[in-house]
């Protein structure tokens, strides 16, 4: 290795991406992130550099009613593009998130391609490499028609901590890549042409969000809100709660422009600050409109976007913690929002936040809190009365979905009138369980123990095997 190398040569990087044949886009953002790398840019957004973002300066959901109409005639003009890239590892699933049946036994890919169906939108997924396949063989056997277009997320080379340089690991090829972020989305609409192709359909609108969120569907207030400001861009957010402190939030640079700041983007000094859900209202829902027209304008006249850069510090293996560390390179979609004039925000209610990422996110959706609507629409059961329950799962027992599964064999108990469950202990329910009011469940034993058929729990309840 030169010494050139050890200082951080990106000539290595690009010959690497060549060898993958990534196009010269892709290298090019690349390389612009990896340059920043190697000159101490951490790609960090410092309290002195933004301002926190007021009520006044955001509309909110529910006074957009009147845009109902217009949104709905503009639904052949919009497509819905779902971030489809992740495995789900958190949850110990090995395909894509995407698959896992999350309510009544449909799939997140079997109700977005529901709501596509019922609304008469184009729908597409933007996989990685990870999902790709799966993603393709899970579509043929559902016969969706018309099938939603598929387009590939991009890779980025790994980079070692110690000497910047490309990480080599022949005995698995694969982990020298890591997905770009979804911030790499509108670079992919561009790279793999569907971009062009939408343009030339006609098609004016995109709607993207996360696949495992099923509370983002095609909300025509929304569209046509959107649609009436002629904005290029706007963001869904959501009020902040004590519970969204890690999540990133919007505020507005000096220079008047949104920004979107995320948790590895603040430095380790200011978290506190960050943190502060009074002085940073909204976090973002990941929830984006963007005008195709505008976006395509922003890439013919820039090339490289240069989104925020986020450097996520890993170990070569996700599932090794004493593998080798290595950063990746990261960029968030939300970001986007700092390229565009005349960007806007939108405050949604949290009915339209409902992500699942861990077990007991799974947990609440399956059961009888929400319902699956004819329209494929998940809604809040309108019998409750009391707003989303606090769920903690012992990770010991239900943080993979396979655990979680055989401790719920005759699916979630009833949480209508639920407004809290713990869970300390090995624990496995029978069928039609109810949940009253806060409950603390303890199982102090090693050997599992059972919640009988029918069993009414409330209060603190102490188990025995």
């Amino acid at each position: 290795m030169t010494e050139t190398e050890r200082t951080g040569d990106a000539r290595v990087f690009r010959t690497k991406m060549e060898a993958e044949n990534l196009t010269d886009l892709v290298i090019d953002t690349f390389v612009y992130y990896y340059e920043k790398l190697v000159a101490g840019d951490k790609g960090l957004i410092a309290d002195s550099q933004i301002d926190a973002v007021s009520p006044e300066e955001i509309a909110a959901y529910e006074r957009l009613v009147t845009f109902e109409a217009a949104g709905s005639e503009r639904f052949g003009q919009t497509v819905m593009i779902r971030l489809n890239g992740g495995l789900g590892t958190s949850m110990g699933l090995q395909g894509p998130k995407s698959l896992l049946a999350v309510k009544d036994g449909r799939s997140f890919l079997e109700i977005i391609v529901g709501q596509a169906y019922i609304q008469g939108a184009r729908l597409s997924l933007m996989n990685s490499f990870n999902t790709q396949t799966d993603t393709e063989a899970a579509l043929v056997a559902m016969r969706a028609e018309p099938a939603p277009r598929l387009f590939l997320q991009n890779k980025f080379p790994k980079v070692d901590q110690q000497n910047l340089t490309p990480v080599v690991w022949p005995s698995n090829p694969h982990l020298e890549w890591n997905p770009p972020g979804h911030g790499d989305i509108f670079t992919a609409l561009r790279t793999s042409g569907l971009l062009d192709q939408l343009l030339a359909e006609g098609v004016q609108y995109a709607f993207i969000a996360n696949v495992d969120n099923l509370g983002a569907t095609l909300d025509p207030a929304l569209l046509g809100y959107f649609a009436d400001q002629g904005a290029p861009f706007m963001m869904e957010v959501a009020q902040k709660t004590p519970s969204d402190i890690k999540g990133g939030h919007l505020a507005r640079l000096k220079n008047g422009r949104l920004v979107l700041r995320e948790s590895a983007q603040c430095p380790k000094e200011e978290l506190d600050a960050f943190r502060d859900i009074r002085r940073y209202r909204y976090f973002n829902t990941n929830n984006i409109w963007i005008r195709l027209d505008a976006l395509q304008a922003l890439i013919q006249r820039r090339g490289v976007l240069a989104l925020p850069m986020i450097v996520n510090p890993k170990t070569l293996d996700p599932r090794d913690p004493d593998s080798l560390p290595v950063y990746q390179i990261e960029s968030a979609m939300g970001a986007a929002i700092s390229l565009f004039d005349n960007a806007v925000a939108v405050q949604v209610p949290r009915s339209r936040f409902m992500p699942v990422k861990k077990c007991a996110d799974l947990l609440a959706v399956r059961s009888d809190l929400y319902q699956l609507l004819s329209d494929w629409c998940l809604q809040a059961n309108p019998a409750r009365r009391l707003g989303p329950p606090k769920i903690d799962l012992d990770d010991r027992f239900y943080k993979r979905v396979d655990d979680f599964e055989a401790r719920f064999p005759a699916g979630a108990p009833s949480l209508l009138n639920c407004s809290a469950l713990t869970i300390h202990g090995d624990v496995r329910f029978d069928a039609d369980v109810v949940v009253e009011g806060a409950v603390i469940l303890r199982n102090r034993h090693s050997q599992q123990a059972l919640v009988p058929k029918g069993r009414v729990l409330s209060g603190e309840v102490e188990l025995r095997p």
